[in-house]
């Protein structure tokens, strides 16, 4: 198996910090332009954008990481096709989903929501951890690639805007907006610290993806005890109904499940790194 080795101190430790001073202000000015006119988000347009965006690089991702093994040409194309393609009709009947109004709170006797969350976590992170072939792949793709993928969750700040104006309970939007709008910021100094092949770079990753799964764990749980429903313990003086409408519904639907696999096999990457480098010193 080919696997691509990153030279410790390839990147500048002082260069994962000086990332912030770019990704800070474009944030900040991308969450004070929806807090002044909400009808950017209310369009789903830049939630398309984002969703086709990230689709489209787990897609390119997974097929370079592919390529830097030593599976045969058919075997990448067929381990390709068998993660694209179940990831591909998950996305599609979530969103079909999400823009029909299937996971309003009242459409139905069963909470779909929270199925729609829990379901392929707990499919698909024992076939993600388990699989030769995902190890492989993992092997031969920098450690960089999907903590950088995930600087997505700045668009979480939609959560937070939304409280900002009310149409949110503070409870629920302010803690699940600024935790993702904090793992996304930090996925890209934390990517550029990991980068350098270090000890240190693999320590802060694991804090990364730690801090990003606490940050769903707040905020699932916020979320079911705020939103009306059989969950349901706080009732808020704002009804927390716009993290069950699209565009918004997404990212619970879709974004967190997919974004807690996304850590899943970030951890199982960097402890793979770990355990090679303790083989290697032994």
């Amino acid at each position: 198996m080919t696997t691509a080795a990153i030279p410790t101190g390839f990147v500048p430790p002082n260069a994962a910090w000086r990332s912030l001073l770019w990704i800070v202000p474009v944030t900040a000015l991308w969450t004070l332009l929806i807090v002044w006119q909400p009808s950017i988000t209310a369009s789903g347009v830049p939630t398309t954008a984002a969703r086709l965006m990230t689709y489209g690089l787990i897609a390119l991702g997974l097929w370079l990481g592919l390529e830097r093994t030593d599976l045969t040409p058919d075997r990448r194309r067929t381990t390709w096709l068998a993660v694209m393609v179940p990831f591909t009709l998950w996305a599609a009947v979530a969103w079909s989903a999400a823009i029909n109004g299937v996971f309003r709170a009242g459409t139905s006797a069963v909470p779909l929501l929270p199925l729609a969350i829990f379901v392929p976590v707990i499919i698909g992170t024992p076939l993600l951890l388990l699989s030769k072939r995902v190890g492989q792949v993992l092997d031969a793709m920098p450690a960089a690639w999907l903590i950088a993928l995930q600087v997505y969750r700045v668009f979480g700040s939609v959560f937070l805007a939304g409280a900002l104006r009310g149409l949110l309970p503070g409870v629920f939007g302010f803690p699940a907006g600024v935790g993702d709008v904090l793992t996304g910021l930090f996925a890209v100094p934390a990517a550029i610290a990991v980068a350098t092949g270090s000890g240190e770079g693999r320590k802060a990753a694991i804090m990364w993806n730690i801090f990003g799964l606490a940050d769903f764990v707040v905020a699932i749980t916020l979320g079911l005890i705020t939103s009306p429903g059989r969950f349901q313990l706080i009732v808020p003086s704002v009804a927390n109904i716009g993290a069950s409408a699209y565009p918004n519904v997404l990212t619970p639907a879709f974004v967190v499940p997919m974004s807690i696999l996304l850590h899943a096999l970030s951890l199982r990457q960097l402890r793979r790194r770990s355990r090679a480098d303790a083989a290697q010193r032994g």
